[in-house]
C-alpha cells in the first residue's frame, strides 16, 4: 500500500512545545527553528552549504527562543522541519510558502509543485504547527489569562551583497502596542541598532503568524529579527536572550497592569 504521508511516524510531529504549562503571559513562536528536511523530500536538490545556510532556517533563533522560554517560564511552539519544505510564516496560498528561489539559491525540490503537492506540504507542516498555537493560545484565553505573542527570527548580515547594520528588528503589523513599548524600552536601555520593521516589514508578507494568531484575537504581538552573526554561538545567544528578556519584561509592565487582562 502506498503511503503518501510527507512525514513518517518515526520522524515525529511537525512541531515541538517547550514549557507547555509556562506561567508567563508570553507565548513564543519559532517558525524557522530547524533545518531538518522530511526524509521524503531528501535534500531537495540542494548541497550541504545551502542546507546549512540561512535559506533553510533562522540560524540561532531556536536557541535564543529556548533560552527566553527558560528565563521567562514562557511556552514555546517551534516548527521541527525546514522552512524550505514549508515556510510556516506564510499561508498555503502564498508562493513564498514553497520558495522556488531563496536569495542566490534555486530550490529544485520546490520547482513546479502541483496543487496536490502544495496541499500535502501544508497538511503535514503548516496546519499542525498553527493548530498547536491555536490550542495553546485559546486554552489560556478561555482561562482568563493574558496572552502576548512573540515570534523569534534571525536575519543574515549580508543579503544580495548588501550589508545590514541593524542588530535587532522589532516588527509589527496593524497592532504596534508591543513593538512601541519594546522600542521605548530599547531607547531607555540605550541599545544601539534596534529598529522598527527591519529588515522587513508587513509589506513584505512576513507578518502572517502575527495576523493569524494576534490580530484576529486582538492580543498584543511582535516579531523579533536578530542578526544571525550575533547569535551564532552560545555566548551570543545567551547575551541576546538576556537583552530581549529585559525588553519584554519592561514592555509587559507597561502593557499589562498588575492583576488585569489587556483587552484594549
Amino acid at each position: 500500500m502506498h503511503d503518501d504521508r510527507l512525514i513518517a511516524p518515526s520522524e515525529g510531529p511537525a512541531f515541538a512545545v517547550r514549557r507547555p504549562e509556562g506561567t508567563s503571559s508570553i507565548v513564543l513562536i519559532c517558525e524557522h527553528a530547524s533545518r531538518t528536511m522530511p526524509k521524503a523530500l531528501g535534500t531537495m536538490g540542494l548541497d550541504e552549504a545551502a542546507l546549512e545556510s540561512h535559506i533553510a532556517w533562522d540560524i540561532g533563533a531556536q536557541r535564543v527562543a529556548e533560552m527566553l522560554s527558560d528565563r521567562l517560564d514562557a511556552s514555546l511552539v517551534s516548527q521541527r522541519f525546514s522552512r524550505l519544505a514549508y515556510d510556516c510564516n506564510r499561508p498555503p496560498e502564498a508562493a513564498g510558502a514553497y520558495p522556488e528561489r531563496s536569495e542566490i539559491y534555486d530550490v529544485p525540490g520546490n520547482a513546479g509543485l502541483s496543487a496536490e503537492d502544495k496541499a500535502r506540504r501544508a497538511e503535514a507542516l503548516y496546519h499542525p504547527f498553527h493548530q498547536a498555537i491555536d490550542t495553546l493560545v485559546d486554552g489560556r484565553l478561555s482561562e482568563g489569562r493574558d496572552v502576548v505573542l512573540v515570534t523569534v527570527h534571525s536575519f543574515t548580515p549580508i543579503y544580495f551583497g548588501t550589508p545590514r547594520d541593524g542588530h535587532l528588528g522589532i516588527l509589527h503589523d496593524e497592532d504596534s502596542r508591543l513593538a512601541d513599548a519594546m522600542l521605548d524600552a530599547a531607547q531607555a536601555l540605550k541599545l544601539d541598532q534596534v529598529l522598527r520593521n527591519y529588515p522587513y516589514g508587513p509589506q513584505d508578507g512576513v507578518t502572517h503568524t502575527l495576523k493569524r494568531h494576534g490580530l484576529t484575537r486582538q492580543i498584543a504581538n511582535v516579531m523579533l529579527e536578530i542578526r544571525n552573526d550575533l547569535i551564532f554561538d552560545e555566548t551570543g545567544q545567551a547575551a541576546w536572550a538576556a537583552r530581549v528578556a529585559e525588553l519584554l519584561e519592561m514592555s509587559l509592565e507597561r502593557l499589562i497592569p498588575e492583576g488585569g487582562r489587556d483587552d484594549t
